[in-house]
């Protein structure tokens, strides 16, 4: 598990191991948002195993797939309530797709340059999001 924090709150993560889910509950993340629909990957873990090894550690495990750049309103607002609810860790296959959701959920509450900036501190580039993200 490499979480790359987003915000004191809000970390991002390539996919994630059944390993990392005790290291998740260890580093104190309450939440672990899995963005990637079952499937996308052979050999990649179901989320229905990796919700139950999260909830036997007594973690939250918030479940919003988003596949093909569909970045849908649901999904961002999804998004945004699963990671108000305590220190989360989100993944995706590279933590781009993370990160472009957290980012539209901060359209209009931060600037377009502070959140392409937090994403650029992670190691993703946002740049091309510039126009959604606002002033």
């Amino acid at each position: 598990m490499t979480p790359r924090p987003l915000t004191d709150q809000l970390s991002v993560s390539p996919q994630i191991s059944a390993e990392d889910i005790k290291a998740a509950a260890e580093a104190g993340f309450d939440v672990i948002i899995n963005n990637r629909p079952d499937g996308e990957d052979p050999g990649q873990p179901e989320a229905a195993n990796l919700q139950a090894l999260a909830e036997a550690a007594g973690l939250t495990y918030v479940h919003i797939p988003v596949s093909g750049g569909q970045f849908t309103k649901d999904a961002v607002d999804g998004f945004k309530a699963a990671a108000a609810q305590g220190k989360t860790l989100a993944y995706c296959r590279t933590g781009t797709r993370c990160t472009v959701l957290w980012a539209l959920g901060q359209a209009g509450e931060m600037s377009g340059d502070d959140i392409i900036a937090r994403a650029a501190n992670a190691g993703y580039d946002l740049s091309g999001l510039r126009p959604r993200l606002g002033d």
